[in-house]
């Protein structure tokens, strides 16, 4: 990382440690203030409830945030069973009440299990997906019950680390990591469905996003004293394979044409020059490795 607190703006990510209550568009905001540029954007949006890694871009990094947001995301989280609430985490109304007293350690992980893997997800009726134009967490709070489509997620792993038992309801720490997409509080929601219980997040914090996590991760005051870039060039590096090309590729990528695929794919590949500046992200599609962002004039 580089440390950044004189005039202009350095293009790569600051990987922030997001505060609770903050929204992912006010770490944005402050960021914008901090390189003193408009040009600042996140990967992944993290709830106000939640805190832990937001990784946001600056200036040409922009570019990488929607390849970036696809990647394994890692997270701490704590789902209270015996209750539901409107919004399946502790932020919503609870909705429902019913005894989880009863709930044996074996069928607790035997329903971890079922939503382990391949599984199909339900968002949360308070969530950002757009219903007909209009986003759904728009369309709850005005009352409307919305109708939303079951959508295939991973959970790579989804590790108990604690199980603690008051009167009628349990309190699950877990570690989960999981594929682009996957809800936490959809997998709180139901697991309390099939113990019969309800249930909902209570506490959430992003370990990792890709290959960023809390160990990179700078506060937001520390921020404010030190802002610090990870250079495009390591991002892109620490994200994604690598790819060195000669002179005659390195001119064919900076004027946007295809280089041949060299097996990196599916996903995106940096190219970098021979003097290792980042040119581009490519992706391999049949013989063909196809730019999708050039970062070279």
């Amino acid at each position: 990382m580089t440390g950044r607190s004189g005039r202009g703006a350095e293009s790569g990510l600051v990987v922030v440690d997001k505060p609770a209550e903050w929204t992912s568009h006010d770490v944005v905001g402050k960021l914008r203030r901090l390189a003193r540029t408009r040009r600042v954007g996140h990967a992944g949006t993290l709830d106000p409830m939640a805190t832990g890694v937001l990784v946001v871009g600056v200036e040409k990094a922009t570019r990488l945030l929607g390849h970036l947001a696809l990647t394994e995301k890692g997270y701490d989280a704590t789902i209270r069973l015996g209750q539901s609430t409107n919004t399946d985490d502790a932020e919503g109304e609870i909705t429902a009440s019913a005894s989880a007293a009863g709930v044996a350690d074996a069928a607790l992980e035997a329903g971890v299990a079922a939503l382990t893997g391949e599984i199909r997800q339900v968002p949360p009726q308070v969530s950002a997906i757009k219903v007909n134009g209009e986003r759904a967490y728009k369309m709850a709070r005005k009352g409307e019950r919305v109708a939303l489509e079951a959508r295939p997620v991973t959970v790579h792993a989804f590790t108990v680390t604690a199980v603690r038992r008051e009167g009628d309801l349990i309190d699950v720490d877990a570690s989960i990591s999981c594929s682009s997409g996957t809800y936490i509080r959809a997998l709180a929601r139901d697991l309390g469905a099939m113990l019969g219980t309800g249930g909902h997040l209570t506490y959430l914090r992003r370990t990792r996003v890709g290959p960023y996590d809390l160990g990179m991760a700078r506060t937001i005051d520390q921020l404010a004293e030190r802002l610090e870039v990870v250079p495009m060039g390591e991002a892109v590096a620490a994200a994604f394979p690598r790819r060195e090309v000669d002179a005659d590729d390195a001119r064919k990528v900076m004027h946007g044409g295809r280089l041949p695929a060299v097996g990196l794919g599916p996903g995106p590949v940096g190219v970098f020059a021979p003097d290792g500046t980042l040119l581009a992200l490519v992706e391999e599609q049949g013989r063909a490795a196809k730019p999708l962002a050039v970062f070279v004039p």
